[in-house]
């Protein structure tokens, strides 16, 4: 099958000159995008595509392009995640209780990458809401990964990760609740960032643990990221939670893109790592690690001493009460989230009701899904009355002393923390779907990242073996806050020294 357009470019920066000389157009790559988008509609990576709405955004670029204007993602085929509102494509957050609502507004996120010249070709699957680690939970039914369409593609960001495998764009934005864009990006064999807490803003996303939700790109590059990255974040004062000056600069735009030069300019040929500590939890490694994961997750840590970097053991006593602590913060912020939908205003209501509190009931029950119901329902009861004390007020207990330990660890041993995204591979479609807690388990690495509201990033670094030799294996890069620049110069330097990311499935 055709590789579509875009992929004869190494990145958006060659994309991007390439687009300069008028060696290619926007319209071009649109279309050639479009028309991958449905050879490869098997994969169930988008859910809603408009190519009208598509190549007007690409026309835009174009007209950018000659007037000598355009901004510095123009023409770059891109999709968003189905809980960025947008104010033409549907956005339903894989749920029938919005199955056909148009936002009137669009999403920071989405506005910032439509103004940077950014082209859109539509809107990607999903977990329900962002609630799962599969994307199995979509009302729309589940993407496919496209290095076996036997197995899930991670979640809850899978149709952003499933869609940038499979080239049908060549960057997408995802969310990250509790390792929903690091997860997905490494069981595709992509690259993803979770930002700083607070640095992306949050306006126009659908919330699911608003104390946890963080937008973030997803691409095949650390480089790619970091242009992505640049044009999504900075300050927005429309997001209570968005941080308004950091780290010396008037916001968060640009200053990952500076605090990168910097790290670029200081590198030293073939150890362009020289010096960097990298912490290595012993709690990251136990049990319940599959052999071939932490045989992939080894071997990139040895590149990364070879490139300069020094390993450190370090420890992070409480990661096993992450899940914990998480399921029950994030229900109980889900609870409150989605009480907002009830039918009274917009999305769903039931046909048929004797009376208000009938009609809200009943339209939750027909249009949330059974996961969405069961966390519902989880996060009501830790916040009733009785349980608060025992549950709720204990998880953000625990939460202080999560973060205490990162802190610790990155202030006092280590610059950047390295290990495995998830502890095994990709999964095979439906194995877990009956048992909840077995699907919980595969965010045990990345939950406390979103607890203590730390930037981490997942990059290609290898395959399973046997059966799951198809299956890709991510590495995850963990950081202080607001020292996302030092992360992605780390991915950057590893994928330099290696092609792991370069690698596409055979079949899509």
């Amino acid at each position: 099958m055709t590789l579509p357009l875009h992929t004869e470019f190494d990145g958006i920066a060659a994309l991007r000159e390439a687009l300069n000389q008028r060696k290619v157009s926007a319209r071009e790559l649109a279309e050639s995008a479009l028309q991958a988008a449905d050879a490869r509609s098997h994969l169930n990576a988008f859910v809603h595509v408009d190519a009208e709405l598509t190549l007007a955004e690409a026309q835009a670029a174009d007209d950018a392009l000659a007037k000598g204007s355009a901004g510095p993602l123009a023409g770059v085929p891109i999709g968003h995640k189905d809980v960025l509102v947008t104010q033409h494509w549907r956005t339903t957050a894989a749920s029938r209780m919005l199955e056909n609502y148009v936002s009137p507004f669009d999403a920071t996120v989405v506005e910032r990458l439509r103004d940077s010249g950014a082209v859109s070709v539509g809107k990607l699957n999903c977990d329900e809401f962002g609630m799962g680690s599969s994307t199995e939970k979509s009302a729309w039914g589940p993407t496919r990964n496209p290095w076996d369409h036997n197995a899930v593609p991670g979640g809850s960001s899978g149709g952003s990760a499933a869609a940038v495998a499979a080239d049908l764009v060549l960057a997408s934005t995802g969310t990250d609740t509790g390792g929903s864009i690091r997860q997905p990006a490494a069981l595709c064999g992509v690259s993803g960032i979770k930002p700083t807490y607070g640095t992306v803003s949050r306006y126009g996303m659908i919330a699911y643990g608003s104390s946890l939700d963080q937008a973030g790109p997803m691409a095949r590059r650390a480089l790619d990221l970091l242009e992505m990255l640049d044009a999504m974040s900075g300050f927005d004062p429309r997001d209570a939670t968005c941080v308004e000056a950091c780290q010396g600069h008037e916001n968060a735009s640009g200053r990952v893109r500076l605090a990168f030069a910097r790290l670029e300019q200081a590198g030293t040929g073939s150890q362009p790592l020289a010096g960097l500590r990298i912490g290595v939890p012993s709690e990251f490694f136990g049990p319940g690690l599959a052999p071939d994961v932490a045989k992939a997750i080894e071997t990139a840590l040895s590149q990364l001493e070879s490139l300069g970097a020094v390993r450190v053991p370090v420890s992070l006593p409480h990661t096993e009460l992450s899940i914990a602590a998480y399921y029950v913060i994030a229900t109980a912020e889900a609870s409150s989230s989605l009480s907002r939908f009830d039918g009274v205003r917009y999305g769903h209501r039931a046909r048929e009701f004797a009376d208000l509190t009938e009609m809200i009931s009943r339209s939750r029950a027909e249009a949330f899904g059974a996961e969405v119901q069961r966390r519902i329902l989880t996060g009501t009861y830790v916040l009733s009355h009785g349980y608060y004390d025992a549950y709720y007020l204990k998880a953000q207990r625990i939460r202080r002393l999560i973060a205490n330990d990162f802190q610790r660890v990155l202030s006092e041993q280590c610059d950047v923390i390295a290990g495995p995204v998830a502890p095994t591979v990709a999964w095979n479609l439906g194995e877990k779907s009956d048992d909840p807690v077995a699907m919980y388990l595969a965010d045990i690495y990345t939950l406390a990242v979103n607890l203590a509201g730390l930037p981490a990033m997942s990059v290609p670094c290898g395959f399973g073996e046997g059966a799951n030799q198809k299956r890709p294996v991510g590495l995850q890069l963990i950081g202080n806050y607001f020292d996302e620049a030092r992360l992605l110069y780390a991915g950057h330097a590893f994928q330099q020294a290696t092609d792991w990311h370069l690698r596409r499935p055979e079949q899509n």
